[in-house]
Formats: structure tokens, C-alpha cells, sequence
């Protein structure tokens, strides 16, 4: 798994017997230490794992403090690549525009390579950091930290009252990639930074990934799970624990379900057998349907 840097390693090997069903189907449990590694105990690859994702959380706990302080609700949206997360990000920022004058928002964009998504974003007038992962499958909690403090509402200007310390970045919120940033030297004692607006929305859209972004705690108030209905009814089956994780599913591309096979009724149950309390919205962001369900969502959250 990510947690032990196992992801697209070629040469691991499942070291102990795995159990298979007659026809021959394989399971190698529901943990995330199903994955060993190579002269590596399962215990000592279980210990790896915790240390990286303690690490992970006391950054991402560092992040949620952070947040808080400057009025910041992120949300991390999830998906399988092509659920149409950028497209209903781009139709979000371009509805609460209108609808909520006031709330403002800023992006996140977690991708393997390029700055399409940023630039798309960008081009809403809303202010956007591109994060690059490489061979990475997902974001972490240190890359958020590095990417808010680079973006156009953290305010550098700090009163009295408010510690905490943190590396600040500086790039051009309309061209900022944290490949090419520079940092300059730590803050510390900073004051209150409640600077960003009352209403403060960061999106944080994920690597296009229903895996490894379900165990990082990024700092977000909630995960999004986004499903188009291309995908098929039983993703929320095959991937538990992305839609046990998530405050949400966001069934996207409503406006071709009478052109698909698709089960809505199966796909909400199968979402509520994984996770009693989720929520469901429907939206099409091609057509606007729903749309005043999920802004609704996003400011009572």
C-alpha cells in the first residue's frame, strides 16, 4: 500500500497464503496491510504503515487547527478519474458565484502531471494551486499544508494572539505549482489570522483515485465521494472503504440516466449498506439539476 511506499512496486510479493474461492478468485483480506513487502515481517510492515500515517495525521490535525483559524471549510473531493469532479467543481464555483455572492473559495488540484485541472479552474476567476504527486496516487497532508499557505487567502499579515508555525511559499495564485516554489524562513508566533472571509470554502480535488486517498486525512471538515453514473451501481461495493469514509456521495451526470443502464435505487442502497449516514445528492453539472442540493450541503457543512 502507499503507507509503505508498495504502490505499483513490481517486484512485491504476497508472502503469505491467500485464500480462494472455487472458482479460483483471490482475497488477500480487508486491512490495509495486505500488501507485504520482501524480507519485511507483517508486523514490522504494519508498524511502517502506522508511523507514516501518524505522521500523516499529526500534520493533517495541524492543518484542521490551521483552517479553523482563517474561517476555512476544505473539502476533499474523491472520485475515479472521469467522474467529472473538475467540471462540477468549475459549475460549483461558477453557481455559489451567483447564489452566495459572499462565500469565497479557493482550489486545491491534486493530479499526477499537468496544470489542465488549475488552469480550467483558474479560468473561473477563483484562486487555484496545481500539486503534481509524480508516481504518487494521492495527496497528503503536507502537501495541503504547503499548497494553503501559498494560496491567495492566507494572509501574511499577522496581529497578536495566534502561535502557531508554518514554512509560508510564495508564488502567483494564478500560476502556482508547488514543483516550482521556493519557501522563506518560518513564521513563528503568528497572530489570529481570521483574515479569510467569514464564509471561506477551500476545495481540495484528489488524485482521481478510490483506494489510497480513503485512509489520508488531508485536514478536511469532510471527504466528497463523487460517482458518475457511467461508472456502474456497485462502486460503492467494490471500493467500501472510500464511501464508508466519505460525510457524502455526490452521484454526478444525472442527465444520462435514461440513456445508461444504471440502477439509481441499487447504487444509494449499496452506498447506505456501507455507510448508514451518508448523504445523497444527485447533480448533473452539465444541466444544473441538483444543484441547489449540494450548495445547500456545502454551507451547512
Amino acid at each position: 500500500m502507499c503507507t509503505v511506499c508498495g504502490c505499483g512496486n513490481a517486484t512485491m510479493e504476497h508472502q503469505e497464503h491467500i485464500k480462494a474461492n472455487p472458482m479460483g478468485d483471490l482475497h488477500f483480506g480487508q486491512g490495509i496491510a495486505g500488501v507485504s513487502l520482501p524480507n519485511v515481517s507483517q508486523a514490522r510492515t504494519i508498524k511502517l504503515e502506522q508511523d507514516v500515517l501518524g505522521a500523516n495525521n499529526e500534520i493533517a490535525q495541524r492543518n484542521r487547527a490551521h483552517f479553523d483559524s482563517h474561517s476555512v471549510r476544505a473539502f476533499n473531493l474523491v472520485s475515479s478519474p472521469g467522474s467529472g469532479k473538475t467540471t462540477l467543481l468549475c459549475a460549483t464555483i461558477e453557481a455559489l458565484k451567483t447564489r452566495h455572492p459572499k462565500t469565497q473559495v479557493a482550489v486545491i488540484e491534486g493530479d499526477q502531471q499537468t496544470s489542465n485541472d488549475a488552469d480550467r479552474i483558474r479560468a473561473t476567476g477563483a484562486p487555484a494551486i496545481q500539486v503534481n504527486t509524480g508516481k504518487g496516487c494521492h495527496l497528503d497532508a503536507m502537501m495541503i499544508e504547503r499548497a494553503f499557505n501559498a494560496l491567495s487567502i492566507h494572509d501574511h499579515s499577522h496581529g497578536e494572539g495566534h502561535n502557531h508555525t508554518h514554512a509560508h511559499l510564495h508564488a502567483p495564485a494564478s500560476t502556482a505549482n508547488l514543483a516550482s516554489m521556493t519557501f522563506s524562513p518560518v513564521h513563528k508566533d503568528h497572530a489570529d489570522h481570521r483574515t479569510a472571509n467569514a464564509s471561506t470554502i477551500l476545495f481540495i480535488e484528489n488524485v482521481g483515485n478510490l483506494v489510497c486517498p480513503a485512509m489520508w486525512d488531508l485536514g478536511e471538515r469532510a471527504k466528497v465521494a463523487i460517482l458518475s453514473v457511467t461508472e456502474g451501481e456497485d462502486k460503492p461495493l467494490k471500493y467500501p472503504d472510500m464511501f464508508a469514509a466519505a460525510s457524502v456521495m455526490v452521484l454526478n451526470k444525472i442527465d444520462l440516466l435514461p440513456y445508461l443502464n444504471f440502477d439509481l435505487d441499487k447504487c444509494i442502497a449499496f452506498a447506505k449498506r456501507v455507510n448508514p449516514t451518508i448523504d445523497i445528492i444527485q447533480v448533473s453539472a452539465t444541466s444544473g439539476a441538483g444543484m441547489d442540493e449540494w450548495l445547500a450541503w456545502l454551507q451547512k457543512s
